[in-house]
């Protein structure tokens, strides 16, 4: 996925102008581009194309984007896709409910090309890093398994949305070392990119209500840790 032209972008927007600049601007750095003008039909194209990175605008007619990326976010094929909310709505609960359900940058309009061809190659990058870690983590009765994002649990298997598993992923390779949301924040969605503290919260407790409570403890007023007991 580090050759630009390999790399498949999908634009969900109403928004004709702003689809057309976007699409303008991806091709001519090398990306493949498909679009949809709103969420049902963004779902349908995004299994049939499968792309990388989806660039998806929140308020659209039909079906908007939050529950756009919650259907996408439970496509098994598309678990490693990333996904940029594009926005005129610069409101906390905005922001809140595109990172709760699973969303990798939040981008407000009107969207600079330039700057987001940097926020796209800034994802990959953070990527490609983690690439290199190793792809299989046993622990206590879990599996965890980077190469596919699943988690196999006493034989059965869990799929997590990517940044649940990378969360659980994390923990689990530094067990019983304490982390504040920041640090999680840092780690899962890095330094380029702005997150609400609460986001680490609600996606702990997704990850929990998936495999279990036992597994990663609440430290009162420090943070969270995988608890080897």
């Amino acid at each position: 996925m580090g050759d630009k032209k390999k790399i498949k972008v999908l634009i969900v927007d109403d928004e004709p102008d702003i689809v057309e600049i976007l699409k303008y601007n991806l091709q001519k750095e090398g990306y493949e581009v498909a679009t949809a003008e709103d969420g049902i039909k963004g779902v349908k194209t995004a299994k049939k194309f499968l792309p990388d990175v989806i660039l998806l605008d929140i308020m659209m007619p039909n079906q908007d984007g939050v529950e756009t990326c919650r259907q996408i976010r439970e496509v098994p094929e598309l678990q490693g896709t990333f996904v940029i909310f594009l926005t005129a709505r610069m409101e906390e609960y905005s922001e809140v409910a595109a990172f709760d359900v699973g969303a990798d940058d939040y981008i407000t309009k009107p969207i600079k090309p330039r700057a987001l061809m940097s926020r796209i190659a800034a994802l990959f990058r953070r990527e490609s890093k983690k690439e290199v870690e190793q792809s299989q983590i046993k622990i206590k009765d879990l599996v965890i398994d980077r190469g596919s994002y699943t988690i196999d649990k006493g034989g059965k298997t869990i799929t997590l949305p990517k940044k649940e598993f990378e969360l659980l992923y994390f923990l689990a390779k530094n067990p019983n070392m304490v982390f504040s949301r920041d640090e999680l924040l840092h780690n899962i969605w890095g330094s380029d990119v702005f997150v609400l503290a609460r986001t680490v919260d609600v996606h702990i407790r997704k990850v929990r209500e998936k495999i279990g409570e036992d597994y990663i403890t609440t430290v009162k007023g420090v943070g969270y840790k995988f608890d080897l007991g």
